[in-house]
């Protein structure tokens, strides 16, 4: 009777366990992937923590009036009033420590003096001017009711956790396979490795699924942080959610397959990744909309794969948006997916 051949585990679990297990022996990386998202994102939670309405700081100059022109807008919820002389007066405008000087002409008469270019000075301006205005004895002819309402998902910090995620996503699966290969191609391990039978693709493949096993702890790390510290929430479908997060790392993962395909130096990796990555960086709107680029460039933006990251999860997590609301999105990962691995299994080379 023969006897069974010893059990032998294919080459595509032992590299990703190998790689899995690498990842746990660096701290650096430990830090990077689940700490520094933590912390960024409590510091600017923090810097930009919901408190309403942020006041206009106006600067009344000191004179003969200043102490009536205070009295006037002092009155206003909106306004936050420094005195100040004349000499710091100009300088206080010109380095932004107020938005709006007020001072008074030869008659005794206000004159507004501010910065038309600064966007948040124009606020400030018809703020002052409505409040002059009213302590003038103005009275409005027609009585406007107000009535205002908040929306979840509105603040600061619920756009910004969905582009951590984005981002942590973008860097984990750029450094996390780029410097592996890099690495191993420059101390002549990959040459080893293609003396073996093991199929480049299981190579390949095990870099991905290293990402996808810590994908799960690093996203909780982030959301769990945002839900206890600030009430973040996903407020759509979960499975969406899920969807999304897993094919924007596994698109991630196949461009940093891409990038690492024929460095041969820790030096050159590094600079084809941060020539991909700082492009989205900029444009994606991981810390501000995208919007805020001009139309011309909006196709260009929308098809970057970070974009289609942010846009999706600030869908699902901050409007309740299902499969449905994100399908463009996950169509743009799925076709960076599927671009990005077929190429760089083709351009790969063990040396």
């Amino acid at each position: 009777m023969s006897e069974r051949p010893p059990f032998r585990p294919r080459p595509l679990w032992e590299l990703t366990r190998t790689r899995v297990l690498a990842f746990v022996r660096e701290p650096e990386a430990v830090f990077w992937t689940f700490g520094f998202p933590v912390l960024l994102a409590l510091a600017l939670g923090i810097a930009f923590r919901q408190q309403g309405p942020p006041k206009s700081t106006v600067g009344i100059e000191r004179g003969a009036t200043a102490a009536q022109f205070v009295a006037w807008l002092g009155s206003s919820p909106d306004l936050e009033i420094v005195s100040l002389r004349a000499d710091s007066a100009r300088t206080a405008l010109r380095r932004g420590r107020i938005v709006v000087l007020v001072r008074a002409d030869s008659l005794g008469r206000p004159v507004l003096i501010y910065d038309p270019m600064r966007p948040e000075t124009r606020l400030a301006q018809l703020t002052v001017y409505d409040a002059l205005e009213r302590a003038a004895g103005r009275h409005d002819p027609l009585q406007v009711r107000t009535d205002t309402v908040v929306r979840p998902g509105s603040r600061y910090i619920d756009f910004l956790i969905p582009g951590l995620i984005g981002l942590n996503l973008l860097g984990t699966g750029f450094w996390g396979i780029g410097f592996p290969v890099a690495t191993a191609r420059q101390q002549k391990l990959l040459r080893r490795l293609a003396a073996t039978p093991m199929r480049r693709r299981d190579y390949l493949i095990s870099l991905m699924l290293n990402r996808v096993a810590w994908l799960i702890p690093e996203i909780i790390a982030i959301l769990g942080f945002g839900a206890v510290a600030f009430g973040v929430a996903v407020r759509g479908s979960w499975a969406a959610f899920a969807l999304v997060i897993l094919l924007g790392a596994v698109a991630f993962s196949a461009l940093g397959l891409l990038v690492a395909s024929r460095a041969k130096t820790i030096e050159a990796v590094s600079g084809l990744m941060n020539l991909a990555m700082v492009p989205m960086w900029v444009l994606s709107g991981s810390f501000f909309s995208s919007a805020r680029f001009p139309e011309v460039m909006q196709p260009y933006v929308r098809s970057l794969p970070l974009t289609a990251v942010n846009d999706a999860l600030r869908a699902i997590m901050n409007e309740g948006a299902g499969f449905s609301g994100v399908a463009g999105e996950l169509g743009v990962l799925a076709a960076w997916t599927v671009a990005s691995f077929a190429l760089a299994l083709r351009l790969f080379r063990w040396e």
